[in-house]
């Protein structure tokens, strides 16, 4: 539970804080990713309140906030080169398309349509690129868990709606 002086003590920090904060990052990105920012920034300055210095806060508060930023910085290129990687596959090219003239294929193809674009996305990582949980996983940015669960529940509902076609 949360005590009165450290609501206190962090609502003083945050009132010293904020503006000094909230101008470095206006400064080094746009004003979305600086609010963002800001916020885990104080999130951080809350969790480690012992640790923020009393009588300089703001120094430090600039370098949680510096972290944060490059770490958002980070992950603004890793999200690019993906993007780049996915777009310079052309993953169309890949794919060898048959006609749908047998039942057991139209059905797969009208199944798939009515699933979520979750399930369907998952199910296609699966199926059309071979890939396990982990890399699934690390194409949907969750964990690996996270992976084989949705996998499992798209290939029931997958099976689900098999069954309502036949």
């Amino acid at each position: 539970m949360m005590r009165r002086a450290d609501q206190d003590r962090f609502a003083s920090l945050a009132a010293e804080v904020v503006e000094p904060l909230r101008r470095y990052l206006a400064r080094r990105t746009d004003t979305a990713t600086a609010e963002d920012l800001l916020n885990e920034t104080l999130l951080v300055c809350w969790r480690r309140l012992d640790d923020v210095p009393t009588d300089s806060p703001v120094p430090w508060a600039i370098g949680v906030a510096r972290l944060n930023l490059a770490n958002a910085q980070r992950s603004d290129r890793r999200r690019e080169r993906l993007i780049h990687a996915i777009a310079a596959a052309d993953p169309l090219s890949y794919i060898h398309h048959e006609p749908l003239d047998d039942r057991a294929s139209v059905q797969v193809a009208s199944a798939l349509t009515m699933l979520s674009d979750n399930d369907a996305e998952v199910l296609r990582l699966w199926a059309w690129e071979q890939l396990g949980p982990a890399e699934i996983a690390r194409s949907l940015d969750i964990s690996v868990n996270a992976a084989a669960v949705r996998l499992h529940r798209a290939k029931n509902r997958l099976r689900t709606h098999l069954i309502k076609l036949r």
